[in-house]
């Protein structure tokens, strides 16, 4: 199609537009509604519908015909109701990660994007709908169905959903080029982005630990191939095993071939992980789960992790609340759910505070996350609680805070300008219980010479150089 046919096309479209909504503005009028403020103009609409072409023909038809979700999108950003397009689309968003983890292995995603006691609650892809959007684009990230740049855009696109759309009431104005940029970032991020080779072989290899018989030889194979494997996922891997072991219908076969492949990776696995195995264990004998307690000794005992079994069973209760208020912090009405889940925390972890080390990272990765907001607002109850506990961090914990953003999750947030700006304000709190000289000095980097958003952090040398000194910190 020629530009000048296309001009001329979207010129029409538009006029047709305006005698839509003239004919709308009259219908709203004639029964004494407001008229003013409801469409977006005219000339954001015409943006959307230049560019309309050249994002869809990423999609195939076959995909288009089942997208029922875009339809309502381009109709309502026809009408001019952009705070209902972008509902659509992240409605779209949902539809097709869950599709891509239905068609993936469902029990290794819930196992890496769900902890507590919500995971014994998910079985199969029929309770996806029970898994909040956050869990969903995390855990599809883990796993490797989405990159690492489309978490984080998608993590971007779900705030304005949740603060810009028709999701409730607001005042936020979306763009046509806003719209039409996010329309692209969710097709080419989720539609059509092709599941990686080395997500393919994981897939395949967790279908063989549960069907076929893994001899010792081929156990020896299969641990060359986990060495082409990231961090992360060599870390997922381990929980999916962990998963799979734990539960009472798993059959001796497949124990079996957890038995051979478990301690051929368990020397790469990083030590949350472990940590998160024997926190498992306590979780089972504090509930009196007597089967999944025994499995879980079992795995632990194949991998000489033993260890791992935590002295402090507080540390269950702990960590159940840290999920509960995580919960309530990335879910709607966080200002008035955040707030008792917080409250909790504070009066279990006690007066002097006492954090068990095995818990000792989730918890302050998880008050940093929750002080750094949501990026739109401050849950005003809930901060001074955050205060109280950073202020109360020891020099080890207050340095895990204060190199935070070395983890993904609180890297992302930092794309949110009050996240960045809480994060600063976090820097300050922590600064006096810090004692190891190369954190204060990197502290002190951040604070007066580098010039960039916190964002991109990880990007800058001295930040990187100063982070290979302190690598058995972030451990």
């Amino acid at each position: 199609m020629s530009n000048n046919l296309q001009q001329g096309n979207a010129q029409n479209g538009l006029i047709q537009l305006n005698q839509f909504e003239d004919e709308l503005k009259n219908v709203l009028a004639f029964h004494s509604l407001p008229v003013e403020k409801v469409f977006v103009d005219l000339q954001e609409r015409g943006k959307v519908f230049m560019n309309l072409n050249s994002v869809l023909n990423q999609i195939s038809n076959d995909e288009k015909l089942q997208s029922l979700y875009l339809s309502k999108f381009i109709t309502s950003t026809a009408a001019g109701l952009f705070d209902a397009s972008l509902n659509y689309l992240w409605d779209e968003t949902i539809l097709q990660i869950r599709k891509r983890v239905s068609q993936y292995d469902i029990e290794y995603f819930y196992d890496n994007a769900v902890s507590g006691e919500r995971r014994k609650r998910l079985k199969d892809e029929n309770d996806l709908d029970k898994i909040d959007d956050y869990d969903l684009i995390k855990g599809a990230k883990e796993i490797g169905l989405i990159s690492d740049l489309g978490f984080k855009h998608l993590e971007y696109i779900n705030s304005m959903r949740n603060w810009a759309s028709a999701a409730h009431p607001n005042s936020s104005e979306i763009t046509g080029l806003q719209l039409i940029s996010w329309l692209e970032t969710c097709i080419k991020e989720v539609i059509t982005l092709p599941i990686s080779n080395v997500s393919i072989r994981i897939k395949h290899l967790l279908q063989n630990v549960k069907t076929t018989a893994i001899s010792r030889d081929a156990a020896q194979e299969i641990a060359i191939f986990t060495t082409t494997l990231t961090q992360e996922q060599i870390n997922n891997l381990a929980s999916g095993f962990f998963g799979i072991y734990v539960k009472p219908d798993t059959d001796s076969q497949t124990h079996q071939n957890i038995n051979r492949l478990s301690p051929e990776i368990w020397a790469r696995i990083d030590e949350d992980i472990k940590q998160s195995f024997g926190l498992k264990y306590a979780h089972f004998a504090a509930n009196n789960n007597q089967d999944e307690k025994k499995l879980a000794r079992q795995f632990l005992q194949i991998v000489n992790g033993e260890s791992y079994i935590p002295d402090e069973l507080r540390a269950v209760e702990i960590d159940n609340t840290i999920d509960n208020l995580l919960s309530a912090h990335r879910g709607f009405n966080n200002f008035y759910n955040e707030p008792p889940f917080a409250r909790q925390l504070v009066r279990i972890l006690g007066e002097p505070m006492k954090i068990p080390k095995i818990i000792e990272k989730k918890l302050v990765y998880s008050i940093v996350e929750t002080f750094l907001t949501n990026g739109n607002g401050v849950a005003v109850n809930a901060d001074d609680i955050y205060i109280e506990i950073l202020s109360s961090l020891d020099a080890h914990q207050a340095s895990i805070a204060a190199l935070s953003f070395t983890e993904p999750r609180i890297l992302s947030r930092l794309q949110f300008r009050i996240s960045e700006r809480k994060f600063k304000e976090m820097l300050e709190i922590v600064k006096p219980s810090i004692t190891s000289p190369p954190v204060n000095d990197l502290i002190n980097y951040i604070e007066n010479h580098y010039k960039g958003q916190l964002q991109h952090l990880l990007n800058d040398k001295t930040v990187k150089t100063s982070l290979e000194s302190l690598r058995t910190l972030l451990k």
